[in-house]
């Protein structure tokens, strides 16, 4: 499945999967997001499927966050599809 990312209200809804090939649609989507808004929320409720380089995406959008002093809230990590790829990963 492909990865689709819609945004309402600064709610980015992450629906698909996050995985190596569609990290690029990831970034493109967010790259400007903080200069846009001071605070959004990454909805990954719908998330089918996230690999390591996915988690590291999401790492590195936090990491953007905090350096330009925006708040990143993340809902959606109950979803069972990413509770272990986000255990498992090393990247904060």
């Amino acid at each position: 499945m492909k990865l689709i990312i819609t945004n309402s209200n600064n709610i980015y809804k992450v629906k698909g999967n996050l995985i190596k090939m569609n990290i690029p649609i990831f970034k493109n989507e967010l790259k400007d997001v903080f200069n846009q808004a001071d605070t959004i929320v990454l909805n990954l409720q719908e998330l089918t499927n996230i690999d390591n380089q996915g988690v590291v995406a999401i790492a590195q959008l936090h990491n953007e966050a905090l350096s330009k002093n925006k708040k990143l809230s993340i809902v959606g990590l109950n979803n069972g599809q990413l509770s272990t790829p986000f255990k498992s990963s090393k990247v904060a």
